[in-house]
């Protein structure tokens, strides 16, 4: 359709991206994952009662016959509702002047487009291709979205004939789905249980984490009784189940939602009394007076509107994708108590809008669609938790099956390869669960997953995960997040058993080049003799709750980790988290003159401390991986030129690694290593000793001369009442002497602690290079580095 405008057209700002912004996409350079691809640039101004135009067309010229239009677009990102055709195709953008948004404003397109309208100036034209064989993932227009949906209640999870038959099968069968287990464990518990009354401001108004953390246990506490004695009295039409669940509702609806369990008090608090909330009043909607409905919907759509006030106006993750919290809140808020209140408030339509939209276009913003997660394992599981939640409860109410994203497809693959069943401190980033065994919820979540997906692979972690972390549904860290009877129920309700199959045939090296993280792997199926070496460099930085850990590795071996993720989870915030966790002198890492990457709190310079995988590779049964983290250090060490690291896994058996540290000046730089047991120094080597394994380390070569070596069992610069009474970790610094250039080379060996090992070496240096060679088992390999002169 032409589209019809007055002479005096408007000018179009078309800002520079910037690293914390979403980018103009697709482009020349796009290698699409999917199809119809995804639409996104830089805002052209604050959202307000203006709104974009969108035209593709298959020529740069935008002939009428030959253009698609979708418009009116409230915000600037889209998915279209359509497939497209293989081939090439050029897209531009406008903004609409005085045209608000409505609920059904797609369907009303052409009419906008058909009157005369203000408009801007058309964008920069840019051209993408789309090929053949992609996943088709079209997302239902705003306006035929909700179109079919049911508008009784309840609708969370599961709809009126759902409910009969859940109610049927557990008639038959008792243990239906896991139901007398939660009826036992996750239900009765709550029925006769005190009321948890409103939480109490912090002392003086003032965090204290402790306090914190219990609050949001309170809250959490909250949405079991009220969501799993909704549910249960609904099911079974149980009055005693039934008017508990009332009793605490009304209780809940009655506390002060601009009070300490407000978003902007405590959001986690906020979170799961809204949850609890919209799933109350979404199944104990009939047995409600219309008076206790309103009370009840009066409390969900304030708070409600306070999430979406944080998301939508402040925060603005369509802008900036980089708020944790506040990507969360679209699963965990968003679209559970917008789902309940559909079709009675008008905003509810607005906000799920958005949500959905997000999910279909921006998400995740922490990986891409290798299913790789910058914030690591168990920020994964976080939003996993939550966001697979929410993806269930719009495929069952809505029809709209995100699963079939490329993201969702791949994902479990990341836990799988970074975080394995039997490894302990192996992984990146923050970790409440530091020091314990993979997370039980990990576990559920890559099941969830395997029903998605089929993938065998993942059924396995979930059955060892659930072997090696039993007893663990208590810890705050499960207890105060999720219920894993409720979440059994949904399961074995929604998906079909998988048959687990071992990952013996798994890729020796995987390389999640979304975010940066290299695994190497040798006999994941098996504990006893499995190695794996995980290294981190990537774009994102040291933002949210990643750290100053560029170039980072970590090496788990024969059931023991030997190069160790150190130290312990406090909370968030303290000196144990911003002095010795994000910063760089805990890592397996390196040094310049004393001083790691930046860690500290402008997000400006997080964002900047990149780094990259250059290259990642298995070949001829040996691995190897060549990061860069010059950026890093670029705002730490102003003198810094080059810092580069290489990393081989030689015949699935030993490793070494090649630091290549140019400087504008001569410096000295420390080669960390850290660890759960004493180490042995002796001369150019350390040796460790654990449990079940071991380590020889050997620094075969040191451009500037023989290193020192040094140890210690402190937490530099960390408050000694936090950990006072837990175990001492162990730290090597391994210094050189001041030098412009340095190339130092480490030769690793792990073992098991009853089969010492040790890989025999030599150095030719008669050329201008550095030729190292490395014996095991009869087979010599060859490393070249360069020299410094």
């Amino acid at each position: 359709m032409e589209v019809k405008r007055k002479l005096a057209e408007r000018p179009l700002y078309q800002p520079i991206s910037g690293p914390f912004h979403v980018d103009y996409a697709p482009d020349e350079h796009t290698v699409l994952a999917e199809n119809p691809p995804r639409f996104t640039w830089m805002a052209a101004q604050q959202e307000d009662e203006n709104a974009y135009l969108l035209q593709v067309s298959v020529g740069p010229s935008f002939e009428e016959e030959e253009t698609m239009t979708f418009a009116p677009l409230p915000y600037n990102f889209f998915t279209p509702d359509r497939v497209f055709e293989p081939g090439e195709y050029y897209w531009r953008y406008a903004l609409l002047v005085d045209q608000p948004v409505q609920q059904d404003s797609e369907a009303k397109a052409d009419a906008v487009l058909g009157k005369q309208q203000e408009m801007s100036v058309w964008s920069e034209v840019r051209r993408f291709t789309v090929p053949a064989g992609l996943p088709e993932t079209p997302l239902p227009s705003r306006a035929q979205r909700y179109v079919a949906t049911d508008t009784s209640h309840p609708r969370l999870w599961l709809g009126e004939s759902g409910l009969r038959a859940l109610a049927d099968g557990i008639a038959s069968d008792a243990t239906y789905c896991g139901w007398d287990v939660f009826m036992e464990k996750s239900v009765e518990p709550w029925a006769n249980r005190e009321m948890i009354s409103e939480p109490m401001p912090y002392p003086e108004n003032k965090r204290v984490a402790p306090l914190w953390r219990q609050m949001y246990i309170d809250c959490q506490e909250t949405l079991y009784a009220i969501r799993h004695l909704s549910i249960a009295g609904r099911v079974l039409r149980d009055e005693r189940l039934l008017g508990a669940a009332k009793t605490w509702l009304l209780h809940v609806a009655a506390w002060d939602t601009e009070g300490t369990t407000s978003r902007d008090y405590n959001d986690e608090a906020a979170f799961r009394v809204a949850a609890a909330l919209a799933w109350g009043y979404d199944w104990l909607h009939d047995e409600l007076t219309s008076d206790e409905q309103e009370v009840v919907r009066r409390s969900l759509l304030r708070r409600t509107e306070q999430v979406a006030q944080h998301v939508m106006v402040r925060s603005k993750i369509h802008h900036v994708p980089y708020d944790s919290h506040a990507v969360r809140s679209l699963s965990s808020v968003l679209v559970p108590c917008c789902m309940a209140l559909l079709h009675e408030e008008q905003q509810a339509a607005e906000w799920l809008d958005y949500a959905i939209d997000y999910y279909a276009c921006l998400y995740s913003p922490w990986g891409g669609s290798d299913g790789g997660w910058a914030e690591g394992p168990m920020y994964w599981t976080t939003g996993m938790a939550y966001v697979t939640e929410a993806m269930n409860l719009l495929r069952n109410y809505a029809g709209i099956d995100f699963f079939r994203r490329p993201f969702f497809q791949r994902t479990g693959d990341f836990p799988l390869y970074v975080y394995p069943p039997d490894a302990r401190r192996a992984s990146f980033g923050d970790q409440s669960t530091l020091g314990d065994p993979v997370n039980l919820k990990t576990g559920y979540l890559v099941r969830q997953l395997a029903g998605v997906t089929g993938n065998r692979w993942y059924q396995w972690y979930f059955e060892r995960v659930r072997q090696s972390d039993p007893g663990t549904e208590g810890a705050f860290y499960n207890y105060g997040w999720w219920d894993f009877n409720f979440d059994d129920l949904v399961y074995r309700h929604d998906y079909p058993q998988v048959e687990e199959e071992s990952p013996v045939d798994i890729e020796p090296l995987k390389w999640f080049r979304d975010v940066g993280w290299v695994a190497m792997h040798h006999r994941m199926d098996d504990p006893d003799e499995h190695v794996m070496l995980l290294l981190k460099s990537s774009r994102y930085g040291s933002i949210s709750h990643s750290h100053a850990d560029q170039n980072s590795f970590t090496l788990h071996a024969f059931g023991e980790p030997l190069a160790a993720d150190t130290g312990y989870y406090i909370a968030h915030g303290s000196s144990f988290h911003r002095e010795w966790r994000r910063q760089t002198r805990s890592k397996n890492n390196l040094l310049i003159g004393g001083t790691g990457q930046y860690a500290e709190n402008n997000k400006v310079l997080n964002m900047a401390a990149t780094g990259q995988i250059e290259e990642a590779y298995w070949r001829d049964g040996d691995g190897y991986v060549r990061a860069v983290a010059t950026d890093a250090y670029a705002s730490t060490v102003p003198h810094v030129k080059r810092v580069i690291r290489e990393i081989h896994f030689l015949q699935s058996s030993y490793f070494v690694i090649v630091d290549h540290i140019d400087l504008e000046k001569p410096d000295s730089v420390q080669w960390l290593f850290h660890a759960l047991h004493p180490l042995q120094l002796k001369g150019q080597s350390f040796r460790l000793n654990g449990n079940k394994a071991g380590l020889e380390g050997t620094f075969v070569y040191a451009s500037s001369g023989e290193l020192s070596l040094s140890q210690t069992d402190q937490f530099a610069e960390v408050d000694p009442k936090e950990y006072e009474g837990l175990e001492r970790h162990y730290h090597l610094s391994a210094e050189t002497r001041p030098a412009s250039s340095h190339r130092i080379v480490t030769l690793l060996v792990p073992y098991k602690i009853e089969e010492p090992k040790y890989v025999p070496y030599f150095i030719d240096d008669q050329d201008h290079g550095i030729h190292l060679y490395f014996t095991d088992n009869g087979v010599t390999k060859k490393i070249e580095v360069s020299k410094t002169y």
